[in-house]
């Protein structure tokens, strides 16, 4: 792709984006998303330090490097294999470090970008903060609730950005999915359905020069809370933002159930988040089958949204001829039995209905995320809404840990920080 391919895919994107986050209702659902898209001003590029060049730090700085107004500055990492894996996809030149301290004080950044294991997030945030910069921190924001809040806090006593990683709030299918559901056409909301499903154990292999909980460092209790954090916290943050509510209180079950390897977090878990009216998320994510991937069911009393899918989906579609259908299905390549006699009686077996588009982004949002951090450091505020988001469904991943671990229903904690 050349570069005028590149900025027309890029503007394609921002359009859907804007056009997806405006509307009755989205002001209030969405804003950190019109402000993101309203547009990179000119001026010196947000110089970033990246801390932690493992996958997902590496994906974070292939982005970075997308943006008009972010740069890598730096990037920092512990272990010399990442580190090498970094250096990389930067220009040569960009300085990297070893050690975390030493980045920090050799200056010369506005902000961190923190890509670490999640027992790190806390202290990480406080050094960058403490250094008077500015932090992007990947999802889930910490180990604990406490440390959540207190991260929550120090930012906003210190005056700085702080940004968690949840591209989905920046994706157009996500942003004109929760815009339909604003506008009332899957009706009343009572349900959110999210499952994360994979068949594969999570372990890595380690090398001479490493250790396990230095590489498998998601399976050890004290550095992950595993499922809840790596995953569901996402899909929490979606149930969270289409419910326009917080849980009232989760119950759930999880367990080692098929990698009897010495991992110390479940690979298996079923929860129920409760919010008012009566209304529920169930959730379950599992490491030994991916038949039904990654997908989030919105179920109003209208109609269903799949936001993952870019589907939605009617209670009462409009009939169309079989004839007709056929001719539609044929023409779409879509194959599907065809009746003709049979029992007088039927299971209620799941509706079939092809549903109609959502639309899908070509570009990456993870992009998008980086330039309003970027324009949030150059302005000193941060993305409306956003932090509030992130936060609250961290905390719903971790309550939800400490849920199962019991083996209690949990109300939602009456000691949050406000946000």
């Amino acid at each position: 792709m050349n570069e005028r391919d590149f900025d027309l895919t890029r503007r394609g994107f921002i359009d859907r984006v804007l056009a997806a986050s405006t509307g009755i209702g989205m002001a209030t659902a969405a804003p950190w998303a019109m402000a993101a898209a309203a547009g990179v001003e000119r001026g010196d590029r947000v110089r970033l330090g990246v801390v932690g060049t493992g996958d997902r730090g590496r994906a974070l700085i292939q982005n970075i490097l997308k943006t008009k107004n972010c740069t890598v500055a730096a990037i920092c990492d512990s272990y010399a294999p990442h580190l090498a894996r970094g250096r990389a996809l930067v220009p040569a030149g960009t300085r990297s470090f070893t050690d975390y301290r030493a980045m920090l004080d050799a200056r010369g950044l506005d902000a961190v970008v923190i890509a670490t294991p999640l027992d790190m997030h806390a202290s990480q945030t406080f050094m960058a903060l403490d250094a008077g910069l500015h932090v992007w921190c990947e999802k889930a924001m910490a180990r604990t609730i406490a440390d959540c809040g207190a991260m929550v806090a120090r930012a906003r006593g210190a005056h700085k950005v702080l940004q968690i990683g949840h591209q989905r709030m920046f994706h157009p299918t996500y942003l004109a999915a929760r815009k339909r559901a604003a506008a009332g056409e899957i009706g009343t909301i009572t349900q959110v359905r999210a499952s994360w499903h994979r068949n594969k154990s999570w372990r890595r292999p380690v090398a001479p020069d490493a250790t396990d909980r230095q590489i498998n460092w998601r399976l050890y209790r004290d550095r992950s809370a595993g499922l809840m954090t790596e995953l569901a916290t996402h899909q929490l943050q979606v149930a969270n933002w289409f419910m326009d509510a917080l849980p009232t209180r989760v119950m759930g079950s999880g367990s080692i159930c098929f990698w009897k390897d010495g991992r110390e977090v479940y690979d298996h878990v079923a929860l129920v988040f409760d919010y008012p009216g009566g209304r529920k998320t169930i959730y379950t994510s599992l490491l030994n089958n991916a038949r039904y991937g990654c997908e989030e069911q919105i179920q109003g009393s209208k109609g269903t949204i799949e936001p993952e899918l870019g589907r939605i989906y009617s209670e009462d579609p409009n009939a169309v001829p079989a004839l007709q259908q056929m001719q539609c299905d044929v023409a779409a390549g879509n194959k599907r039995a065809v009746p003709i006699g049979g029992a007088t009686w039927f299971p209620e077996l799941p509706v079939r209905t092809p549903g109609t588009p959502l639309g899908w982004g070509e570009y990456d949002e993870t992009m998008l995320q980086f330039e309003g951090f970027g324009e949030a450091v150059r302005k000193g505020r941060e993305l409306p809404g956003l932090l509030k988001e992130a936060y609250y469904a961290s905390v719903a991943s971790l309550l939800g840990e400490q849920a199962m671990d019991s083996g209690r229903a949990l109300d939602w904690p009456k000691d949050l920080v406000a946000v």
